[in-house]
């Protein structure tokens, strides 16, 4: 049975159409339209995004780089089966691959699902935010699985990615400000020049997100990005920030990997 829906939302400036699940169930926002924004990808890459729900990051990257491919990979078979009918509402199905797998079973069991190495050039991932019993989890049973899992899975999650991805291969991820370090201690070891932008709410105020941009196996040092300011002081969209909603920019300049 497919999770209740409403009529398809007009995403990125009403370029991209997405059914998502009704209300109080998790929806693409702002953290999505960042993540899809992080990365400017090369003409002919494979673009993977890890934890898809729906679609949102993975269909905006194809929708502006109509030479990549995509994959979406998502656990939940209702939001996979939402993820196929957007793919199908925007024309990018002829470019679309979704996985059902479980990011965190077994390599085994993910290699039999699709999840193999080196299947992607570029993965983006916005990982469960929350540990189990680290937060008040929601009554929705669909949200509280997209926010939360058990402790210590952050490390499996970021061991698929840099399994599933190519040699020199790019990873984009959006996370709490206050979950950096652990995402570091994950990263070391499997991807170097990382770089971390954080993401403010408004000027002067205490980041809320960050942008972890890294490559698999590279030993370039790490750089702290200047700050993403989301909000002008009435509460508005900065110009940056409303441009990236309309799908108009992207965060960063170099083309990658």
């Amino acid at each position: 049975m497919t999770p209740e829906t409403r009529p398809p939302d007009a995403w990125l400036g009403d370029s991209l159409r997405l059914q998502q699940p009704g209300r109080g169930a998790h929806r693409a926002g702002t953290d999505a339209v960042l993540l899809a924004s992080l990365i400017r990808p090369k003409p002919g890459l494979t673009i993977c995004d890890v934890g898809a729900a729906t679609g949102a990051v993975g269909l905006a990257v194809a929708l502006r780089a109509p030479d990549c491919r995509v994959v979406l990979v998502e656990r939940d078979p209702d939001l996979a089966g939402l993820a196929r009918a957007n793919a199908a509402l925007n024309g990018l199905e002829d470019r679309t691959v979704v996985i059902e797998a479980d990011v965190l079973s077994r390599g085994a069991a993910r290699r039999t699902a699709g999840l193999g190495p080196d299947l992607a050039d570029l993965v983006l991932t916005n990982p469960p935010y929350f540990e189990a019993g680290r937060h008040r989890a929601s009554p929705d049973s669909g949200k509280a699985t997209a926010h939360t899992f058990a402790p210590g899975s952050l490390d499996g999650w970021l061991r698929t990615c840099v399994e599933i991805l190519r040699p020199r291969g790019r990873l984009g991820m959006i996370h709490r400000a206050d979950a950096l370090p652990e995402c570091l201690d994950a990263l070391r070891g499997r991807f170097g020049a990382i770089a971390v932008r954080p993401v403010q709410p408004r000027a002067g105020a205490a980041a809320i997100r960050v942008l972890i941009s890294a490559v698999k196996g590279s030993r370039a040092p790490f750089t702290l990005l200047p700050p993403l300011v989301l909000h002008d002081a009435d509460g508005s969209f900065t110009p940056f920030a409303a441009a990236l909603h309309a799908g108009h920019t992207w965060i960063g300049d170099d083309d990658a990997p």
